[in-house]
């Protein structure tokens, strides 16, 4: 800060003195700073939906800079954390929304459409991939094109890796391609942002199965393996008569109808499960115009799905069978004619939080129904796994930076955490990326926070603690309406494959950004500018130019006397009070 020569005033008589007390020249004369005992400082804090993010997306900045009409830097800003941006602003459950401070005061906002729109408007302005060939000599394997798989591969093709990534199916994807239908993630999206990752120089072989096509010896020739195998076998119902013709499990039936095959139905059909794979399968049956009932058995508070899904389900007009479990299978010449179910009550929660459902004794009813769709989840394929890397209950066990019980073999994804959203996946590769970068270069691994939080390429320096809805300063704030979900008519929902979710338009999507409290993080509102009373802080740069780098202010500690009404006046906590002997040592 440039300093500036005072002019002493000298008064030769008491008629020479102001009438009142009044600076007749600059109060830069007398440095105040001196009596101060605390400083502002600029830190700015975690926003909680950052926090909550588990792909670890900067969310706060993006929503920031689609506030300012910036959306090329805000999508370069998402893709820095997150190759899918298209997919997951679809599919994703969007925990950030649920923690957001902004639900205090007219909803929560709507981030998901947000990340969607950034991708949409990068897709239609026809923006060329950056093209690039690695530049580094250590090979790396990936197992698995799904989430987790490409997204490692991105972050280590972006570290100038050589990557090729091996897909058992004839297309990669894994189950955004094959689990989840075309209505909720439309196929031109998943390929678009599948070129992205392919531009960076990485290798897609499909249609090689490890295990199979792929021997394990096969991988010998690289310096790091990542297995991103995910969870692509059903759990079995495990019930008298599932052997039965017209038992199709939801995994297998989605595959089918997205690949393209031909599924016979039958009109009445009966899906098992509360979770998304069942709720796609029941949507899904419904466009084949089948009559569809989901029986699950706890009640639609306790139902993991997608709420979003579930309120689209009801719509097109499926039925919900609460506090039911089949107990048996009922055929007849060996094709399913009905299912038996006894009805539950809940108990107290069990290891999920979810309370625990409990059958009721002679409660026995059948359901009539030509055709049963078990979706009670899946388990991961192992088999052509080496027996040095450990496994229990299902899963390959990993350390918190991915890495398993096998030296330069790392894992990630549904076949490591059992997360199960596309956006946890996205953040395990990601983390298994850093990891394997580390590795290859001969650093330590490091510590990595725990599976359950998220992880950052490029972090901003911000303190850990997560912004309350209590710390910010509510005088500023306006309660203002989360905007309303636009929605394709039922009727041509279920007479073809078109998108279901409208998504939101530009002047909504700028208003989300602008209704966006940005928790912790500074956004150049000027509060702090505008109350001081001392003059001590002045903006940084030329604002005329563009934005300049952050910090946006600075403060003059030769007169700021530490009064603190600029952190207590600053809306977001984006300033904090800190002793000044920590700045003398």
């Amino acid at each position: 800060m440039a300093k500036h020569e005072a002019k002493v005033i000298t008064f030769e008589s008491a008629n020479d003195m102001p009438l009142m007390p009044a600076s007749v020249a600059t109060t830069l004369y007398n440095k105040t700073g001196s009596w101060r005992y605390m400083r502002p400082v600029y830190r700015e804090r975690t926003a909680p939906c950052n926090d909550a993010c588990p792909a670890g997306e900067d969310i706060v900045a993006y929503l920031g800079l689609v506030a300012d009409g910036r959306y090329r830097e805000a999508w370069e800003t998402l893709r820095q954390e997150n190759p899918f941006p298209g997919v997951c602003g679809r599919v994703c459950p969007h925990p950030c929304e649920g923690q957001c401070n902004r639900e205090r005061l007219g909803g929560a906002i709507a981030i998901h459409y947000v990340e969607r729109f950034l991708a949409d408007w990068a897709m239609a302005q026809g923006i060329a991939w950056p093209q690039q060939e690695p530049s580094r000599e250590q090979k790396v394997a990936v197992i698995g094109a799904g989430p987790a798989g490409l997204s490692c591969a991105y972050q280590l093709a972006r570290q100038g890796y050589p990557v090729t990534v091996y897909e058992a199916y004839d297309q990669p994807g894994g189950m955004l391609r094959l689990g989840i239908p075309a209505y909720r993630l439309p196929r031109e999206v998943l390929d678009w942002e599948i070129a992205g990752i392919e531009a960076l120089g990485v290798r897609i072989e499909t249609g090689v199965r490890l295990g199979g096509d792929l021997a394990w010896d096969d991988l010998a020739g690289y310096a790091a393996v990542f297995l991103a195998l995910g969870q692509q076998r059903s759990r079995e119902l495990d019930v008298p008569g599932e052997e039965s013709a017209g038992v199709l499990h939801g995994i297998d039936y989605l595959e089918g109808q997205n690949a393209g095959r031909s599924v016979e139905l039958g009109r009445r059909v009966a899906v098992i499960g509360g979770g998304n794979t069942a709720m796609d399968a029941a949507r899904s049956a419904r466009r084949q115009g089948a009559e569809v009932t989901v029986v699950y058995r706890r009640s639609r508070a306790e139902m993991p799905a997608i709420a979003e899904e579930v309120h689209e389900a009801e719509e097109e007009g499926v039925a919900f069978h609460f506090l039911a479990t089949p107990v048996e299978i009922l055929g007849e010449r060996g094709r399913v004619r009905a299912i038996r179910c006894l009805r539950m009550e809940l108990g107290a929660p069990d290891e999920s939080g979810r309370r625990r459902p409990i059958p009721v004794e002679g409660s026995d009813f059948e359901l009539q129904v030509d055709t049963v769709i078990p979706a009670l989840g899946q388990v991961a394929d192992l088999s052509g796994l080496p027996d040095d890397v450990a496994q229990q209950w299902g899963y390959i066990q990993i350390e918190p930076s991915g890495l398993t019980s096998r030296q330069g073999v790392f894992a990630g994804g549904d076949v490591a955490t059992g997360h199960g959203t596309v956006t946890h996946a996205v953040g395990s590769g990601k983390r298994a990326a850093i990891a394997i970068g580390r590795f290859l270069q001969g650093q330590a691994l490091g510590e990595f926070p725990e599976l359950h939080r998220n992880v950052r390429v490029a972090p901003r320096d911000v303190s850990p603690e997560v912004v309350t809805f209590e710390q910010l300063n509510q005088a500023y704030l306006e309660p203002e309406d989360r905007p309303a979900d636009r929605y394709a008519p039922v009727k041509q929902r279920l007479q073809d494959q078109i998108e279901v979710n409208l998504g939101l338009q530009e002047k909504t999507i700028v208003n989300e950004g602008l209704r966006c409290f940005s928790c912790g993080t500074c956004n150049r509102c000027d509060n702090c500018l505008i109350f001081c009373p001392d003059i001590s802080i002045r903006r940084r740069g030329d604002w005329n130019e563009g934005v300049p780098a952050y910090p946006y202010f600075e403060v003059d500690y030769d007169y700021c006397k530490g009064c603190g009404i600029c952190a207590a006046e600053c809306p977001r906590k984006a300033i904090t009070m800190e002793e000044e002997l920590l700045w003398k040592k």
